[in-house]
């Protein structure tokens, strides 16, 4: 169960950052680490240095099973939370989980960050940045079975428990800005999150109503 969700030290400030923050969720197996690695390549062959892939600080080594992330110890990064390091934080699934400050720069300066972010973070997040736009990468139960397995975390019954203890509202969000089924291809859900990211860069830049 995702567990609670502190902000970081800096009060919300709406009216000054403009840029666009795209929460990208979903349940673990959707691939959603995958087709944020497949955008950041994308975008970056296309040289739009306005999008920025947040690398997370999580309290758990890295294995090379999961995402390329930071790693610090449960009481460094309490401590670093205390110092501000962090734009966000929140806990899911017994671990920390940290968004650099430098996200709050990225924002400000107008450009587009994109990040793998728990669902129990969003209203933080909502609260800390005017433009966010959620994502929701979704895919079948036997997509997210066969996934789950071949992570070797969880052994085939603890996969079959967790996904029939999951009901449809776990698989998405309601009021997402774009939903993407991830059955198919990484091109296509990719290509599909590239989209979802580009639109929302674009709202953004809407004149603000003052």
């Amino acid at each position: 169960m995702e567990g609670s969700v502190s902000r970081g030290r800096n009060g919300p400030d709406a009216r000054e950052r403009q840029g666009a923050f795209v929460a990208v969720v979903g349940p673990s197996g959707a691939g959603k680490d995958t087709l944020i690695a497949y955008a950041k390549v994308r975008l970056s062959e296309k040289g739009l240095d306005r999008f920025h892939f947040v690398r997370r600080v999580i309290t758990r080594t890295a294995d090379g099973s999961t995402e390329d992330h930071d790693t610090l110890s449960p009481l460094a990064f309490e401590r670093a939370e205390a110092d501000g390091a962090f734009a966000l934080s929140w806990e899911a699934h017994g671990l920390r989980y940290g968004l650099p400050a430098g996200v709050d720069r990225h924002i400000s300066a107008g450009d587009t960050v994109v990040a793998n972010l728990s669902r129990k973070a969003i209203p933080a997040l909502r609260t800390r940045y005017r433009n966010v736009s959620v994502v929701a990468v979704v895919a079948s139960k036997a997509t997210l079975s066969a996934r789950l397995i071949a992570r070797g975390r969880e052994s085939a019954e603890e996969v079959a428990a967790r996904l029939s203890r999951s009901t449809e509202t776990d698989l998405g969000i309601s009021g997402a800005f774009a939903t993407i089924a991830n059955d198919g291809t990484i091109a296509e859900a990719g290509e599909a999150l590239i989209s979802a990211i580009e639109a929302a860069a674009e709202l953004s830049m809407a004149p603000l109503d003052l």
